[in-house]
This record gives structure tokens, sequence and C-alpha cells, in this order.
């Protein structure tokens, strides 16, 4: 019973604290969560869970939306996912690897957020850039226009390892791995870069956070910086599946009503034992 309500006493005070906290450092995460980052076979198939959610890789919040899903064979070809569902609290896809190497599995958002006044009343909108036009007044008062673009993402090899279907886009804030983002081991250190929009994306934070959240009193979050080139590393200090995050605002539009950027990406990685 002591040890019990000792848990019980740790976890309430844990709670306590979190009320205090800033509100950025509880905000939803985003991820993709693939069954097996690293196979082998002439016929093998990867199950893909997506959601959104606090607890990495728990359930428990709303499903990440597939509408923008891309998944990048190891060709550099779009393929089509398989059996893509969604549901109350996650979406689930399947991936045929029926080519050996590495598969990019993304989901791309883009879209504007809006906040103004009518009629003496604060409104907020969300949407595509198109439906701007026709939804948000013309003449709407304090109007403050957000252009957001997001990238989620993870990776899966069949095989061996290959980099053609890794190659950045040129838009937005993409990973452009140096380690392999497959042959990821706990003990040593990887290195990535990150572009904005093609080119090197320096003095960014980048958030490292392990999953299993839910089954410890202590996030374990740590962070590395990118230098001039874009570039970071991170030492792996366990084996198991992590969560990487970076985010960038800037004033580089593509829409003429936003006046302000906000790009982020977020990955999913396994880093498996020595």
């Amino acid at each position: 019973m002591k040890t019990f309500q000792s848990r019980l006493s740790t976890r309430l005070a844990v709670l306590a604290l979190a009320t205090l906290a800033p509100l950025a450092a509880h905000a939803h995460r985003q991820w993709l969560l693939p069954s097996a980052t690293v196979l082998s076979g002439n016929d093998t198939w990867v199950t893909v869970d997506a959601a959104v959610s606090n607890d990495l890789f728990y359930f428990e919040h709303v499903p990440l939306r597939l509408d923008n899903l891309v998944v990048t064979g190891p060709d550099g070809s779009a393929l089509k996912p398989e059996n893509a569902s969604t549901g109350r609290y996650r979406s689930t896809f399947d991936v045929h690897l029926t080519q050996p190497g590495t598969y990019r599995v993304a989901v791309l958002n883009q879209g504007l957020f809006a906040s103004y006044k009518e009629n003496g009343q604060t409104r907020r909108w969300r949407g595509t850039a198109e439906a701007f036009a026709k939804e948000v007044p013309a003449n709407a008062q304090d109007l403050q226009v957000t252009q957001a673009e997001g990238r989620v993402e993870s990776f899966v090899t069949n095989g061996k390892p290959s980099s053609k279907g890794l190659a950045a886009s040129g838009r937005g804030l993409e990973l452009a791995p140096i380690t392999h983002p497959n042959d990821l081991v706990a003990g040593d250190t990887a290195s990535f870069r990150l572009l904005l929009d093609g080119k090197p994306a320096s003095n960014l934070k980048v958030a490292v956070v392990p999953g299993g959240i839910r089954y410890r009193d202590q996030l374990q979050e740590f962070s590395a910086t990118t230098d001039a080139d874009g570039k970071f590393s991170v030492k792996w200090p366990a084996p198991g599946m992590y969560w990487m995050e970076a985010e960038v605002r800037d004033e580089k539009t593509s829409v003429k009503a936003a006046k302000t950027r906000r790009a982020t990406y977020a990955v999913t990685v396994e880093v498996l034992p020595q």
C-alpha cells in the first residue's frame, strides 16, 4: 500500500507542476509510427499508424488525417498506400514494399490560419488559400493571416538502405539525412541536416523526445541546434522509437494575404540496440 501511495503522490505532484508549465510544453504532437522500420523480403508490408496526441505513440486525442499522405519509393516514384482508414483516435494505412531500398512516408499539410473582427466579434478561420478568398470577408477588420507548412514523416527500409527516395522537395522545412535514418544505433551519434526551402536552416532548435511518455514521470526531452550549414547531431541514449521536431517562423510567404509563415517538421525514427 505504501508503494501505491508513493506512486500516486508522485503522479499528483507531476500533474500539479504540469498545470503551471507553459502551454507550448504540452502541445499536441503529430506523428507517424511504422510497425517496423527495417525489413527484408520479396513480399513485405508495413502498417503505419498516424495520430495527434500528447503521449507519444499512444492514441488519446485525434487521428492524423491522410488527405495529404505521400509515399515515396526507393526509386523516387510516388506510391499508393493501401487499406487507408481513419477512426476516432488514429488513422492507419499499409505500404507494400515491392522494391528494395528506403521508403519515405509523409503527411504534408499546407493552409492558412486567420483571425479578424466582424461586427465587433473576434473570428478565427483555417483552410486553403482558395477557400480563404471565398469565406473571409474582404473588408475584415484587424485581419491577421499566417501561412502554415507542415511535414510529418518516417522512413522504412526493405533490405539494403538507399538514398534516392530521400531527396528534398525544396519547399518548407525538410530533413536531409547524413546518417541514414534507418541505421541508428543506441550509443552512437547520428548526423542530419535541416533545409528550409532547399537551403540550410541554421540556428534551429531540434527537440528530441523518446517514446513511451505515458509510462514515465519525466518527459526526457533533449535538444540539438543546427549549425550554419543546417547540420545537427544526436547521440542516442537508449534503443527505442524517437520523435524529433523543429519549427521556423518567418515572412517568406507564397500567399499574398499572409504576412507570416510557420513551417514545422516532425519525424519518427527507430534506434536499435548495439
